[in-house]
């Protein structure tokens, strides 16, 4: 994308390439000045806003796909667009976050499906791919354990890690209970070691999980401790094997491929091939953190919402580091846990996209993910709870 950070432009320019990315994004079609005249109250002739089209191609903002053809907007454009020309969107804010509220509700549900539906929620009501990346888990912490009696004589052992992500596994009752007194002994039991596992096991790394000195647990329990102990090994090496794998919700594809410029498979055989088969590259994409606080590239963060603490990227066309990409742009933010980087959430469209409103829901999403994600949010096993408006 050629440099034009130092190109200053006149006001009648700026409101001229304005008026082109507006007219392009709504009809994907290439912009003549007799167009924007129409459209648009310039109180100039078509043939001064033509020269000023000329002027702006000539500067590397538009460009012309084919001889006498209007023009279209350049990677250098939309950047220009998106850093110097866009109009807050308060309102449209306010109507996503209330459609959030409205349609993302759970019981006791897990942070993936709550994910996946966000993301569902997000592609809808923006027509673009969504993407959102979970949590990693190979630096989680035991955040709660469980052990609930279950029939046929077992114990459910249930692992909920600092990332909310949950495990569970099976384990038989040393005695097995025959009558009612042996149940409620064995409740009482499975409590006090409830109690005592999350004691000495709370905070500490996955990998620690069974590094627990149990001479200290009382004699009659001590028929816990090979199975717990065994099976503690298991959740942490499956938890810790699942943290190595690429964890990206993807949802929309048919949004993506209803926009003109993905109209023909040939054109997005590469993207299709980049979500399905190399999620590790675009999760680092996504998860680019310290270049998302890299403000070098001369990118600014327009204050679309004003109540949102959220910082956001945008990738616009050949600024994308992966080739298939190269005709989208990404717009992502990132999603917190107590106030710590979790996750990313990213919407993926044609360079002709709604910047405006990509920016805020994006913004909105990860502020709502956030606040689910917050301690305030969960239960006491880490599920999460519904939240208020």
């Amino acid at each position: 994308m050629q440099d034009i950070s130092s190109v200053s432009l006149t006001q009648r320019q700026a409101q001229v390439l304005q008026a082109t990315v507006r007219h392009y994004i709504a009809t994907a079609e290439p912009v003549g000045s007799k167009a924007l005249t129409q459209e648009y109250d310039f109180s100039v002739s078509s043939a001064t806003i033509r020269s000023t089209m000329g002027a702006l191609e000539k500067a590397g903002f538009l460009y012309q796909p084919y001889t006498s053809a209007g023009r279209i907007p350049s990677d250098s454009g939309y950047r220009t667009y998106v850093d110097q020309l866009l109009v807050p969107s308060v309102m449209r804010s306010q109507h996503l976050s209330s459609q959030f509220h409205d349609q993302l509700r759970w019981d006791n549900g897990s942070l993936e499906s709550v994910l996946r539906r966000a993301a569902q929620i997000l592609s809808g009501l923006s027509g673009y791919m969504t993407l959102i990346t979970l949590p990693q888990t190979s630096n989680a912490r035991l955040r709660h354990l469980q052990l609930v009696p279950v029939e046929g004589g077992q114990i459910m052992l249930i692992v909920v890690t600092s990332t909310y992500e949950t495990r569970s596994t099976l384990l038989k009752v040393p005695h097995p209970p025959e009558d009612a007194d042996r149940q409620e002994e064995v409740e009482r039991e499975l409590q006090i070691l409830t109690n005592f596992l999350n004691s000495r096991l709370r905070g500490k790394l996955l990998q620690e999980l069974a590094q627990v000195d149990w001479h200290n647990l009382e004699r009659e329990l001590q028929g816990y401790a090979d199975s717990l102990q065994r099976h503690l090994v298991d959740l942490s090496q499956h938890l810790l094997k699942t943290s190595t794998t690429t964890q990206l919700v993807i949802s929309g594809m048919s949004e993506l491929l209803h926009q003109p410029e993905f109209s023909e498979l040939q054109q997005v055989q590469a993207l299709i091939h980049l979500l399905e088969e190399e999620q590790d590259q675009l999760w680092s994409v996504m998860f680019a953190v310290e270049a998302a606080q890299d403000t070098s590239s001369g990118a600014r963060t327009p204050d679309l919402n004003p109540k949102s603490s959220t910082r956001f990227r945008i990738h616009i066309g050949s600024e994308n580091p992966l080739e298939p990409m190269r005709g989208c742009s990404l717009v992502s933010a990132m999603y917190r846990r107590d106030g710590q980087l979790a996750g990313s959430v990213g919407i993926l469209g044609p360079t002709r996209m709604v910047y405006e409103q990509a920016i805020v829901a994006v913004e909105v999403t990860a502020d709502y993910l956030s606040e689910a994600l917050s301690s305030e949010s969960l239960g006491g096993n880490g599920d999460l709870k519904p939240l208020d408006r």
